[in-house]
């Protein structure tokens, strides 16, 4: 925090009254109740997520808590400034820090208007993504994008090398980054390769996801601020996002003031023109996160020794040798050979439900030993529409101090029938593991009637009361359960009886058997009314659900009972 307020009164906040308004501003903008350790990660608090715990230092954050830009906002509303004394820095204005190139802007408000629609209760304000935008790439280096939206070249993150960031070995063999020993954060929003292979986006309809495309990253990153039921406009669920963002309090200050700051107004401006930052966090500065590479020098050429006085010659002198290069140091993804299964028990769930049980994984080396701190990607496969708490089919998690990773818990959707949920090392070509999972209709094992009162009818009426059970599982409410209901001939014959009370349909007519019926929250089933025809005695209502629960109910039908004549007083 410190070091960024130094660079605000670097940047021309000379007096007191000004440093002090910085001071408030930036404490504002805290999140309650957290700590940091010397690298300004967040380590403990009440914003702690499902995917911090146990994750490491990096864990599954979208940019492996890579670089990014630490210029802060002006410190007015967006309105121009006056210009400094002479001989003094150039102060940016508000009116040139408040403008958001056009194309850039445009992919901002069409996927917060997408995760509206997608994603109802994350409340996501465009403004949050333009604030994580302008902290990560300057709005893509000022808005260099084509008319699609994609960047003129790649913008690429420093090199994970654990050199002051992350170690996070390659995870796409260079394809996305170009580096085929580690990663790097790649395009506007800076997500690194692991990541994109799951949170990646269409953005802009092409059928393709792109990670320098500011419309595919921008729903990409909206999604991924989204995850696990977060509602943003509750300020902890917020600094939660941006920390899973990139796990640092200093870039949770940085993009909050960002995005208070979008907040009291913006404009478009034209594509190329956006104003470029220039402080970094790695302690370089310029627009570009991609370091420009040094060229190699020319080497010289060999030349044989001189001839020795007297005659004769030397042999040549060998040519050096060329600086061998420097070995990556081995990381525990390096010594795991296999995943080992953790304990995980059958996976087994009801539509809608999450399922009990999560999958455990062990990852180690040739020896059995258990490996801590290797990532292990979980991904859903087959056609289901199940998925991980939050809403993600995939998910990486880091194991812990005995070699175990545990995936999210699995929520079951609508669609019934098998899946996979396979587990492989990130990083490392390994044997994996394959788990199945499977969803069921939702079932009752139990039906009971909720009112014990007789129903009973005379030939040609209507029965007073309607026919209500309530149906269970294993004692718990069967909510949203397929039953059917048939008015059978007797207890040992189920065929639809042909005589004796029916239900109507929508058009009046008898119907003795009505299908596509469902308990509701309660687990209640209330069926329509009854009717009699003209039979006499008792029949028989059969109520079945999926998962086998059964009930026979009575129904009664008798002529009425005449009451017996008053006795007549024989004439005097």
């Amino acid at each position: 925090m410190a070091a960024h307020f130094g660079r605000r009164l670097r940047k021309g906040a000379a007096t007191t009254a000004v440093a002090a308004a910085a001071v408030a501003a930036l404490a504002a903008s805290q999140a309650p109740g957290v700590t940091t350790d010397d690298q300004g990660r967040q380590n403990t608090g009440a914003q702690s997520t499902p995917e911090d715990a146990g994750n490491g230092a990096h864990g599954d954050t979208a940019t492996g808590n890579g670089g990014y830009y630490t210029d802060l906002p002006p410190l007015n509303s967006p309105t121009t400034s006056p210009s400094p004394s002479a001989g003094s820095t150039t102060v940016t204005t508000g009116e040139s820090e408040a403008g958001i190139p056009a194309t850039v802007l445009d992919a901002y408000k069409k996927a917060a208007a997408e995760l509206q629609q997608s994603k109802p209760g994350c409340n996501m304000p465009w403004q949050l993504l333009a604030a994580i935008g302008k902290v990560e790439s300057g709005q893509a280096r000022g808005g260099q994008v084509d008319a699609n939206g994609t960047t003129y070249s790649k913008i690429l993150g420093p090199r994970l090398d654990g050199n002051g960031f992350a170690n996070i070995s390659d995870t796409d063999n260079g394809a996305y980054d170009g580096d085929s020993t580690y990663d790097r954060a790649v395009g506007p929003m800076q997500f690194i390769p692991s990541t994109w292979a799951w949170a990646g986006r269409d953005g802009n309809g092409d059928g393709v996801k792109d990670p320098n495309n500011i419309y595919d990253a921008a729903l990409a990153a909206g999604h991924y601020l989204c995850r696990f039921d977060r509602d943003l406009s509750v300020q902890a669920d917020m600094n939660a996002a941006i920390l899973g963002y990139n796990n640092s309090q200093d870039y949770l200050n940085t993009v909050l003031r960002w995005y208070e700051y979008y907040r009291k107004g913006t404009h478009s401006i034209p594509d190329g023109t956006g104003a470029l930052p220039s402080q970094h966090s790695d302690g370089n500065s310029g627009a570009s996160p991609t370091p420009t590479p040094t060229p190699p020098g020319k080497p010289s050429p060999h030349k044989p020794s001189p001839h020795k006085p007297g005659g004769g010659s030397t042999s040549p002198s060998p040519p050096p040798t060329p600086p061998s290069k420097p070995s990556r140091p081995t990381t525990p993804t390096d010594t795991v050979d296999h995943l080992a299964d953790g304990g995980t028990a059958k996976l087994s769930a009801m539509t809608g439900d999450t399922f009990d049980q999560k999958i455990v994984v062990k990852a180690v080396t040739k020896a059995g030993k258990a490996v801590a701190k290797v990532r292990v990607r979980f991904t859903i496969i087959g056609d289901t529409d199940a998925t991980f708490a939050g809403g993600e089919t995939v998910a990486t998690l880091v194991t812990n101090s005995t070699g175990k990773a545990t995936a999210p818990a699995l929520v079951a959707g609508e669609k019934t029938g098998d899946f996979k949920v396979r587990a492989l090392v990130v990083g490392r070509t390994v044997t994996g593991l394959d788990y199945k999972a499977t969803v069921t209709e939702r079932q009752a094992d139990t039906l009971a009637r909720t009112s014990d009162t007789e129903l009973t009818c005379t030939p040609g009426g209507e029965f007073a009361d309607q026919v209500e059970v309530k149906a269970t599982y294993k004692g718990a409410v069967a909510d949203g359960v397929a039953a059917t209901a048939t008015l059978v001939k007797s207890a040992d014959d189920p065929t639809e009886n042909d005589k004796g009370p029916y239900f109507k349909d929508a058009d009046g007519k008898t119907v003795r058997t009505l299908t596509d019926l469902k308990t509701d929250a309660d687990g209640v089933l209330k069926l329509p009314k009854l009717y009699a025809d003209d039979t006499t005695g008792t029949f028989l209502l059969r109520i079945n659900t999926a998962g086998g629960a059964t009930l026979t109910v009575e129904l009664k039908v008798a002529a009425a009972t005449s009451s017996p004549s008053a006795p007549t007083t024989p004439a005097s």
